[in-house]
This record gives structure tokens, sequence and C-alpha cells, in this order.
């Protein structure tokens, strides 16, 4: 099963990665378990792992204001893993461009 949606391309996970080259972020599923996680990373990029940092995060209630008055909603709960990996090894998430 697939538990990875995408990887985590943002300003702050970017800033995180330059920082310690071995570090990455990932959106996974709310079920998957650290070692899930570790698995499908390993056997789909091909590095070895040594880390797994799990977050979850509730989803938040937003609303706006527009020409038919209040819209209410909700933004999607999600959970990040921060994957870190053996010395020396990198994934290339941009050669899929």
């Amino acid at each position: 099963m697939a538990y990875i949606i995408k990887p985590l391309v943002t300003e702050k996970m970017n800033a995180i990665s330059e920082k310690q080259n071995n570090k990455f972020g990932f959106i996974v599923l709310p079920s998957a378990n650290k070692i899930e996680i570790k698995k499908e990373i390993e056997a789909k990029y091909n590095v070895n792992v040594v880390s797994v940092n799990t977050m979850n995060y509730a989803g938040k209630r937003k609303s706006r204001y527009t020409k038919a008055g209040v819209i209410k909603g909700r933004t999607k709960a999600f959970k990040k893993a921060i994957v870190t990996l053996k010395e020396g090894e990198t994934i290339d998430l941009y050669s899929n461009i």
C-alpha cells in the first residue's frame, strides 16, 4: 500500500534540507506508522533511512468574505513525516519534473 502522498516542498522544509542535507519531508496517510513510512521510502528512493519523525496536523477553520456573504470552511488534516537519511545519501525530488 502507498503510504506516501507527496513530498513536502515548502520554504521551511527547503531551509531544513539546506541546513542538514540528509532530511526530507513528506505528506503521508494519517494511518501510516514510522516503520511503514521507512520501508516505503527505502524501496521507492533506494536510500537508507536512519530515523522518521511524524507530526499530525489538525484541520483549521477558515472564513472569508465574498459578494455572496461569509463563506465558512475547513482545511484538511494531514500527517507530516520528516525522514533522516544515512550520511552522504540524498533524494532528488526534482528529477521527475
